[in-house]
Order: C-alpha cells, then structure tokens, then sequence
C-alpha cells in the first residue's frame, strides 16, 4: 500500500473499488446517474428489486418463480437462485431467508442471455454468454479497451457464467471496420 500511495505502481482494481460492485447499488444507479451527473441514462440496466423495501419484498416473494435471487454478500454465482428452474423446496428456502435478512438479498428478473457457439466433443453447441467490458480510468479520458472478457455457462441450457460455478470463458475478437 506504501508503494501504491507513492504513485510507483498502479493497481487494476484499487483499494475501495469494491463498493461498485456491491449488487444492492444496482437498484440506485439510474437515481445516481441524475443527481451526480444531471443526466438520463443510456442503456438502461436490469431492474433490481431490494427486498428490504417492504413492497419490494412482498414482489420478490410473489414472483421466486420467475426471478434470480442473489445475495448481496455473495460472489462467483453463489448465495443464487435461479427461480425458474429451482425446486418449490429451493423456493421456499430462499423465502425464509429473504424474510429472516432482507438486506441480504437483491432479486432480478431472469434474463435472456446472448448465446455463441462452443466446441463440445467435436461439435459446435450454443451456449449462454456474457461480455465484460474493460474500461481504463486514470490520468486523461476513460478508454474502453476493444475486446473484454467474454463468460461462458459450458453446461447445456445453463444461465449461470461463472467460473466458479462450472462456467468458462471464450476469445472475444473485435474486428476494425475499414
């Protein structure tokens, strides 16, 4: 941390970085954008529901069925229910615990994930994707760097991306145009 604070090295994710990455902030960045910025957004995000919001909740806990319920304090896939394809007993579990910590748990509707093709046993097969972007942000204009990391659900039908929950990733190519 001396060597970062004396400016003789720079760190990808910085100390505090985290923050943003907190899934509860989600529900507030349309909100953010217009009170730091005086602007509309331009892409809209996913709707996020907070289940501590009494109303909210009371959504979250109607709909479990069609919803992915993650928590807040999770990574990597876990702490997840993905409502349509869980168990009425996975349900239910989920419902206690959103009602026991509702701070803990933010829900999403289920998202149509963009889907590529992969080589399974000699044979291309689509699978759910995902692109992260990488963004630099320091001294000048934030750059997008053409290309990111593209995350690959490698089990057949799977929404689930993550590495840490059997996902993968793929070569992401971005062909200039002449």
């Amino acid at each position: 941390m001396d060597v970062y604070r004396a400016g003789r090295v720079a760190l990808a994710n910085a100390p505090g970085t985290g923050v943003a990455d907190d899934k509860a902030v989600y529900a507030y960045v349309p909100q953010m954008i217009r009170f730091y910025l005086g602007e509309e957004i331009i892409l809209p995000n996913v709707p996020t529901y907070v289940c501590w919001d009494d109303r909210q909740r009371r959504y979250v806990l109607d709909h479990l069925d069609a919803l992915v319920v993650k928590a807040v304090n999770e990574s990597g896939g876990y702490g997840m229910l993905m409502g349509p394809y869980a168990s009425t007993a996975e349900r239910q579990q989920f419902a206690e615990a959103i009602r026991a910590r509702p701070r803990h748990y933010i829900a999403q509707p289920t998202l149509a994930l963009s889907r590529a093709p992969i080589l399974v046993d000699g044979q291309f097969e689509g699978r759910h994707v995902d692109l992260r972007p990488y963004i630099l942000y320091g001294v000048g204009e934030p750059y997008v760097l053409p290309g990111g990391l593209t995350r690959v659900a490698l089990r057949k039908g799977s929404l689930v991306v993550n590495s840490s929950q059997g996902g993968g990733s793929k070569d992401t190519w971005v062909l200039a145009e002449d």
